[in-house]
């Protein structure tokens, strides 16, 4: 059952890379940043299972390994993909953590950002439930900045972070968030967000 977290305050533990006010659902696909690699970059994404359709396990189960693949034909595309994303926020905001910050994810594949390769060393991965037809929800623009304003407050390293989309470090191989995601309106919503800090 999803419960709806716009209204929680969001706070990092910078000494476990977890998020209060996320629900934890660790998972088994990640693995330690390489030595003297840290977070400083934030990447976004955009996901739907089965493709534009929107609710249940599918997503979650994706990323724990337990993706059942006869349930639709194109989970069977799926069965040897082994992925995560540090977060995921649910159409109705609910905010929901899979690894640890300290940790990697593995939501970038192949990638690069300004002649640095391997964006997973080095990013957070947001996922938002959502497809390229579909306009994101008021609670998942609410909960993505106050999501990336805990992250720049809790950690030195992210404080700067630069906020792409996955198509900016894959481009030609990777589409999301899409063309549905109004950047200006993170930016307005982050402003807000670092206006509040001061």
């Amino acid at each position: 059952m999803q419960s709806n977290l716009r209204n929680a305050t969001l706070v990092l533990n910078p000494q476990t890379g977890l998020m209060q006010g996320a629900r934890q659902s660790l998972c088994q696909n990640r693995d330690e940043r390489p030595p003297r690699r840290q977070a400083s970059l934030i990447v976004l994404h955009a996901i739907s299972l089965p493709p534009g359709q929107f609710g249940g396990d599918a997503i979650e189960d994706l990323f724990h390994g337990r993706l059942n693949h006869a349930a639709h034909p194109y989970f069977q595309r799926l069965a040897k993909l082994r992925v995560s994303a540090h977060f995921l926020v649910r159409r109705a905001g609910e905010l929901v953590q899979f690894v640890s910050v300290l940790e990697r994810a593995w939501h970038a594949g192949k990638s690069e950002f300004r002649g640095q390769p391997d964006c997973n060393d080095y990013s957070v991965g947001i996922e938002l439930e959502g497809d390229e037809a579909t306009e994101f929800t008021d609670r998942q623009y609410n909960q993505v900045c106050a999501a990336i304003d805990a992250l720049r407050a809790g950690l030195p390293t992210l404080r700067r972070a630069p906020v792409v989309g996955h198509s900016d470090i894959a481009p030609g191989r990777k589409w999301d968030p899409g063309q549905t995601f109004d950047w200006a309106r993170l930016a307005a919503g982050l402003a807000r967000a670092a206006e509040r800090q001061q």
